[in-house]
């Protein structure tokens, strides 16, 4: 998925900051787990957030994020984040994170 960040240094560093570990605030973790979520990855470059999503194989990423917005504090943390995000002009009304399409995956090569 991707998503962009404001463009200003200082909200960049806010937001990177609320991400180190000791920082965020721990129901986010906790809730993201408890969603259904295996493992989930943000990388930036520039302004662009890239997040990779690992989740249990018997739900879809958007029942995965439904979930994850019942949990305790994460409609809180999501407010908070949109602070500092930008929409992707892809993205579709009241979207924040938009999926990506793979363009090339290994393992679909090595079967």
């Amino acid at each position: 998925m991707a998503l962009d960040l404001r463009d200003d240094q200082k909200l960049i560093d806010a937001y990177e900051q609320y991400h180190r570990p000791g920082h965020i605030w721990p129901e986010i973790p906790e809730g993201i787990r408890q969603a259904g979520v295996l493992d989930m990855q943000i990388y930036r470059i520039g302004t662009r957030l890239f997040m990779i999503v690992d989740h249990e194989e018997n739900s879809s990423l958007a029942e995965t994020f439904e979930k994850m917005g019942d949990m305790p504090r994460q409609p809180e943390w999501a407010a908070l984040m949109a602070g500092f995000q930008k929409t992707l002009p892809e993205a579709k009304p009241g979207e924040q994170w938009v999926a990506m399409e793979p363009v090339f995956l290994l393992n679909e090569h090595l079967k």
